[in-house]
C-alpha cells in the first residue's frame, strides 16, 4: 500500500515549529511533500534570525510566524489555526525518519487511536544523543510513569501522529520543550487510545545546533510534570503534603511527649506550637486535596466531553 493511498480520504497536515533551521528546514519540508504527497506542509517560523522562512517558503511549505517564543507557544498557536483530520508535528531538524510517516499515520487510522509517538530509542545514530541527553529522557520518562501510569518509553519525542480529537481537544498551556510532557499526560488523563512506533533517529547535520539546554530545560520539564501531577492529581498531591508535614509534627512532638509522661511538665513550649501550627497545616492540606480533585473531576468530565464531541480518525 502506497503513501498517498494510506491518506486519501483524510485531509492531513504535517507542522514543523521552527527557530533558525535554515541548515535543515528544506530538506525536511522535501522529505515529508515525498513521504505524504497529499499533505500540506505548514512551518511555524518562531522569530527565526537567519533564512529559515525563505527557505521553508522555497521548498514548498506554507509559512506563518509565532511571535511568542517557545515550542509551546508555536504548538498551541498551530493546533489553534489549523483544520485537518491527521496532524503530523515534527521538529526542523532533519533528526526525524519523514517515511516513517505513513505507517505511523496507517496505525493511527487502523487501530484507531488518537496519538501515535515515534520514538527514538531503539534505532538511533551513535552521536545523536548528547552526553547525558538519554538518560535525561530515561528519568524524566520514568519519572512521569510513576506519576501518571504511563507506558511511554519516549515522553520526549518530537515527532507525533495526531487525530483532530486530540488537537482540538488540547488546552496548551507550556511555553515551550516542556509540550511534550503536557501532550502526553493531556491523553493518560483522558484515558485516549494511544500507541508508539519505533522510527529511526539520526543526528543533526553538521552546522545544525541545538535548541535545546540540557540542564535548564531538563528542570523545566521536571517542574512542568509536578505541576501536572499537582493539577490532575491533586488528592494524591496533597496527601503526600500531608503525610509529610504530619511525619514533621509527630518527630517535634515525640520528645516533648515523652517529657510530659515522665515529668507532667511542657518545657519546651514554643516547639510543642510549633509542632502543633504544622498538624493544623497537614489536616489543611489534605482538605485541599479532598476539594480540588471534586474540583479536578468534574473539569475531566468537561474535557471528556468536549474530546468526544469531536470525530476522530478512521471513525
Amino acid at each position: 500500500m502506497n503513501e498517498t493511498h494510506i491518506v486519501s480520504g483524510y485531509r492531513t497536515a504535517v507542522l514543523i515549529p521552527c527557530f533558525n533551521e535554515e541548515k535543515t528546514i528544506g530538506k525536511v519540508v522535501g522529505d515529508f511533500k515525498k513521504a505524504i504527497p497529499s499533505a500540506e506542509i505548514y512551518v511555524y517560523n518562531n522569530r527565526s534570525t537567519d533564512r529559515t522562512a525563505d527557505i521553508a517558503a522555497e521548498a514548498g511549505a506554507m509559512v506563518r510566524d509565532e511571535t511568542h517564543a517557545g515550542k509551546g507557544n508555536v504548538v498551541r498557536r498551530m493546533f489553534a489555526d489549523i483544520d485537518a483530520d491527521i496532524y503530523v508535528l515534527v521538529d526542523g531538524d532533519d533528526t526525524y525518519h519523514a517515511p516513517s510517516a505513513a505507517a505511523m499515520i496507517q496505525k493511527l487510522i487502523d487501530e484507531r487511536l488518537d496519538m501515535v509517538v515515534g520514538t527514538r530509542l531503539s534505532e538511533y545514530s551513535e552521536d545523536a544523543f548528547r552526553l547525558g541527553h538519554r538518560f535525561g529522557n530515561d528519568l524524566l520518562t520514568g519519572f512521569l510513569g510513576l506519576l501518571f501510569g504511563s507506558t511511554f518509553t519516549d515522553i520526549l519525542s518530537g515527532y507525533r501522529v495526531f487525530s483532530r480529537r486530540f488537537v482540538k481537544s488540547f488546552p496548551a498551556v507550556s511555553k515551550g520543550f516542556e509540550i511534550e510532557s503536557e501532550l502526553t499526560v493531556h491523553a493518560l488523563e483522558l484515558r485516549m487510545p494511544i500507541g508508539e512506533m519505533t522510527t529511526p533517529y539520526q543526528t543533526r547535520p553538521e552546522n545544525s545546533v541545538s535548541k535545546l539546554r540540557t540542564y535548564r530545560d531538563g528542570t523545566r520539564i521536571l517542574l512542568m510534570i509536578l505541576i501536572m501531577f499537582k493539577e490532575e492529581r491533586p488528592l494524591t498531591f496533597f496527601s503526600l503534603v500531608f503525610g509529610s508535614l504530619s511525619l514533621i509534627s509527630l518527630l517535634l512532638a515525640y520528645p516533648i511527649v515523652i517529657t510530659y509522661l515522665e515529668t507532667g511538665l511542657v518545657p519546651r513550649f514554643p516547639t510543642a506550637i510549633l509542632s502543633t501550627g504544622i498538624m493544623i497545616l497537614a489536616f489543611l492540606s489534605l482538605t485541599c486535596g479532598f476539594i480540588l480533585d471534586t474540583v479536578t473531576r468534574g473539569r475531566r468530565e468537561l474535557k471528556r466531553l468536549i474530546y468526544l464531541s469531536i470525530p476522530g480518525a478512521g471513525r
